[in-house]
């Protein structure tokens, strides 16, 4: 089917890419053209305007959206409705708040046009295995998009898991556990790191993909970071940013008053991540200095 994309960045340029693997016409638009003229070559339909890329769309249209959420995607939604009619589609593919789906699918459909939300998973490696997609939106809305959800997902990797914003509602949670795993991996490996026992972790994170009940892709990734990289990874600095999704899983779990203090936890490292010296533990050191005369280290 055809399909307008816009945002052609590693991962929506390897979505588009595994799109014209399987057939379909897809227009595309990216802010920095040198990317579209890129993709066009690999055979997608360029176009160098929001308005260009709209032309060249078959009725009705269906225009997926992956750029960063916020106000760049914002922007992008206000563009395609100068132009876009009755009948046509939005499809938001980037890690929007589930709160602004409910918003944008009130507002457009009073203008007669469809809105999706489609909370995608894969990263840079969703050429290859393919992208895990959670698809919020109405029934009608979402079916005939189906061909286009099917193509980008591996075997049973897509799912419409409910209405309007459920889609970047469930990828919020899913962003969340990923918080979680990562940080209990990096713990894992730092204990191991830190032993008295010259341990090859790479080589452990091998052996643990082989049977073990801590298997998983992110360990997979664990072992391929340890082999490119050396062990010590020391020339990579510990700040670890955090793009939204888990701040938003733990707000959700205060609103609903579930515990979620792991995710919790894992958030707040990364913050501490950022922090070249902490004032917090300055202030720590400080007091066990003023109670029992503990030593401290100065600058």
């Amino acid at each position: 089917m055809h399909l307008g994309f816009i945002g052609l960045g590693r991962m929506g340029a390897n979505m588009v890419r595994r799109l014209i693997l399987d057939g379909h016409a897809v227009a595309v638009y990216n802010r920095t053209p040198e990317r579209t003229t890129e993709i066009a070559g690999e055979g997608a339909i360029p176009s160098y305007s929001i308005a260009e890329l709209v032309e060249k769309l078959e009725k009705p249209r269906a225009v997926w959206v992956m750029v960063p959420a916020g106000d760049a995607t914002e922007a992008q939604i206000a563009e395609l409705l100068e132009h876009l009619e009755p009948g046509d589609t939005i499809i938001d593919g980037g890690n929007t708040n589930f709160h602004d789906d409910v918003r944008r699918h009130h507002d457009l459909a009073a203008k007669g046009i469809g809105y999706v939300d489609a909370g995608t998973s894969g990263g840079i490696w969703g050429l290859k295995a393919g992208f895990c997609l959670m698809v919020g939106g109405d029934p009608a809305t979402v079916e005939p998009l189906v061909p286009i959800f099917t193509s980008l997902a591996p075997p049973g990797g897509y799912l419409h898991v409910g209405g309007p914003g459920a889609g970047h509602y469930v990828k919020m949670v899913h962003n969340g556990i990923e918080y979680g795993l990562m940080q209990a991996y990096a713990e894992g490996f730092e204990i191991m790191h830190a032993s008295d026992y010259e341990l090859d972790l790479g080589a452990i994170a091998e052996l643990w993909m082989q049977g073990s009940v801590v298997r998983s892709w992110l360990l997979e990734l664990a072992g391929r970071a340890f082999k490119a990289n050396g062990q010590d990874l020391s020339h990579l600095k510990g700040f670890v940013a955090d793009s939204g999704e888990g701040r938003w899983t733990i707000q959700e779990a205060i609103d609903r008053d579930v515990p979620a203090p792991v995710i919790t936890l894992s958030l707040l490292t990364r913050f501490r991540s950022r922090q070249d010296d902490s004032y917090g533990a300055k202030v720590l050191a400080a007091l066990r200095n003023e109670f029992g005369g503990h030593p401290v280290k100065t600058e």
